[in-house]
């Protein structure tokens, strides 16, 4: 039985069985995270350290891929763990203030224009 050390991940693998380590351990077990996100949640590193015996190997390994917005599902598939797990790691590094997290903006989604929506209801109030 040969294990390694996966170069890219950094976990230990056994050629026969994969993974040593099961993801959901890597996030204590917990299965949903403390801060909304989604899979296209745009994480990004802050350049502050991670507080040490709050973080493990896994958001070592998150942190070094955030020095610009990826998505959460791109930081799942770069660390091979489900998103569910990654999410939970991600919310451990946002508590921390390790990494900032933005939802994108959909393509062609309209912004918000505050003139205009003070005239509907302008508009709105002379009619009613």
């Amino acid at each position: 039985m040969d294990q390694l050390r996966d170069a890219g991940t950094g976990a230990w693998l056994d050629e026969a069985a994969g993974r040593l380590v099961r993801p959901y351990t890597a996030s204590g077990g917990r299965t949903r995270p403390a801060a909304a996100l989604d899979l296209m949640t745009l994480v990004r590193a802050t350049g502050r350290p991670a507080r040490r015996g709050t973080v493990g190997p896994e958001h070592g390994q998150l942190l070094a891929l955030c020095q610009r917005p990826v998505p959460v599902a791109e930081l799942a598939a770069q660390v091979r763990l489900p998103a569910a797990v990654t999410k939970v790691l991600v919310s451990d590094l946002l508590a921390c203030g390790a990494v900032t997290v933005n939802a994108p903006e959909a393509p062609g989604a309209p912004h918000t224009d505050r003139d205009l929506l003070e005239a509907v209801l302008r508009g709105l109030r002379e009619r009613l």
